[in-house]
């Protein structure tokens, strides 16, 4: 068996780098699948992304997907690329053993939860906006810690800097008074606990639903629920938005928050994966 990529496209590239390219994954020459490849925009022209694999049913379990992804990362690796990305739907489970098998690592999950009724809060708990006077000081936390769990998981500090300033001037361009933008501070018992930012802009795109791009509490109140609470928050603001669902991120080494959200009955949608090709 010779698993081989034959293009079917010209080589897209751009002016800031950035290429992209579909293949057809051949078998002795016999078209046996579609394969599509490009860089991340999120990271730069050195990080590439598996964007598409699919080989043909009949042609399943006989290592033409495991060859074709090998075969991929040289692609990359030709382009420039020292890592490389994948996302896999969760109801493709052979598609996460498949990565994995070459040396993929999962590096976080997307959830998301059907909501219906507006949950209560504990007693003694309350949410209130984040003032335009906290903003800045919240702002440059969030971009902080979101800067350091990228560093943690094989990315540059300039591509993370990179993408985190592209992302919060997409995601918040006026701030707090960005259409959309929910930023609640919870108060239990008259003292500030914790964080949470929502988007319930359909201008996102996030399923038709709400989606929680942070949540935070702080740390000499761990432990102690607040966790949960936020969310609880996030759920009444959506569904307040007249949505009813709400998605959010989930790095796969946080065990603490991934048994937070699946005991609020989350589900999950998605799984990232990477790999380093140096």
């Amino acid at each position: 068996m010779t698993t081989t990529l034959r293009p079917t496209s010209p080589l897209n590239e751009a002016a800031d780098g950035a290429r992209s390219r579909t293949y057809e994954v051949c078998d002795n020459g016999r078209s046996v699948g579609t394969l599509e490849l490009g860089t991340d925009p999120r990271f730069g022209p050195a990080s590439g992304q598996l964007r598409h694999l699919e080989i043909a049913e009949g042609d399943r379990r006989r290592g033409r997907g495991t060859v074709a992804v090998l075969a991929a990362e040289e692609v990359l690796r030709g382009w420039g690329c020292t890592r490389i990305t994948t996302t896999v739907p969760a109801e493709a489970p052979t598609g996460i053993a498949l990565a994995t098998a070459v040396g993929y690592t999962p590096g976080g999950h997307n959830m998301v939860k059907e909501l219906t009724e507006p949950p209560d809060l504990p007693t003694g708990s309350s949410a209130r906006p984040l003032t335009d006077a906290e903003y800045p000081q919240w702002l440059a936390a969030e971009r902080a810690g979101y800067i350091q769990s990228w560093l943690e998981r094989d990315v540059t500090r300039e591509q993370a800097e990179n993408k985190a300033d592209a992302d919060y001037a997409k995601l918040l361009p006026n701030g707090p008074a960005t259409p959309g933008t929910v930023l609640r501070v919870l108060t239990h018992d008259g003292v500030d606990r914790g964080n949470i930012w929502v988007s319930v802009s359909k201008d996102h795109g996030y399923a038709d639903g709400a989606y929680v791009f942070a949540v935070l509490v702080e740390p000499e109140h761990r432990g102690q629920g607040h966790g949960r609470t936020l969310l609880q928050i996030a759920e009444r603001e959506t569904l307040a938005a007249g949505l009813n669902r709400l998605g959010l991120h989930v790095f796969a080494t946080n065990a603490p928050a991934i048994r937070l959200y699946e005991s609020l009955g989350y589900r999950y949608t998605h799984t990232h994966l990477t790999k380093s090709l140096l």
